[in-house]
């Protein structure tokens, strides 16, 4: 029978799969920032040469997630376009969820899931792990982008020790309409922390107590700081959508 989870069970639930998980390992996530803790099982799991699959599918990883999947031998990451579902699986149990692999969701929301033994109903174990099977394979394994991205950090780097020579290429904001990330995500049909999500991923913003703030590179896509009626909020172009 499966097991309802609040957001306290699906961290401490997700949390044994992983330990636990002797044969293989999948981790399905839309957005992917993985925490230090569950980092660390996983760096024990590939040590272990534990067969383990990352299939993500909303955003762009950061150079510094590239890189440390990169250094792990034993995972492979897949995109999956359109994907929306998160399930984490392993030889023996199953973790449907509303929580993706992403630190910020594991701190800040509210989450619920299912959690699945095989020996417990290995008919629904089954008919979950073959649903997950036929999205690793639509999905495109990530094999060249990793090196793709730690080029173009290197090329990120020189580029800052030179003479910024193209700054009248810039582009021209000043004929946009500014839209806040909450009326932003109700135009894209999203949920706001969804969007927000986004954009730290991206390193447009970044939580600095209980508010959001502008990094320089949200302020390269446009983005500006802007008084409202309870403070201080980012407001974006709306042609950032193009860019998401």
């Amino acid at each position: 029978m499966a097991k309802f989870l609040d957001t306290t069970g699906v961290s401490y639930h997700l949390q044994q799969l992983i330990n636990n998980a002797n044969e293989k390992l999948v981790l399905i996530s839309p957005y992917l920032k993985i925490n230090e803790r569950i980092k660390q099982s996983l760096q024990d799991k590939n040590a272990l040469k534990i067969d383990i699959r990352v299939v993500y599918g909303k955003n762009e990883l950061q150079p510094e997630e590239n890189n440390w999947l990169k250094s792990m031998t034993s995972i492979r990451t897949s995109f999956c376009k359109d994907l929306h579902a998160k399930c984490y699986l392993n030889e023996n149990d199953v973790i449907i969820t509303s929580m993706n692999l992403y630190e910020f969701s594991q701190v800040n929301n509210n989450e619920m899931g299912i959690f699945i033994e095989k020996s417990n109903d290995p008919e629904l174990y089954k008919e979950v792990y073959d649903e997950v099977q036929r999205l690793i394979r639509t999905s495109d394994e990530i094999i060249v982008s990793v090196e793709k991205a730690e080029s173009e950090e290197k090329q990120s780097q020189q580029q800052e020790t030179k003479p910024k020579l193209n700054l009248d290429k810039k582009k021209d904001f000043s004929k946009s309409k500014f839209k806040s990330t909450s009326a932003l995500s109700k135009i894209m049909g999203i949920q706001s922390k969804e969007l927000f999500e986004i954009f730290e991923g991206k390193g447009w913003i970044k939580k600095d107590g209980k508010s959001w703030i502008l990094t320089p590179k949200g302020e390269q896509q446009g983005a500006q700081t802007k008084n409202g009626q309870y403070g201080e909020y980012v407001a974006w172009p709306e042609e950032i959508v193009e860019e998401i």
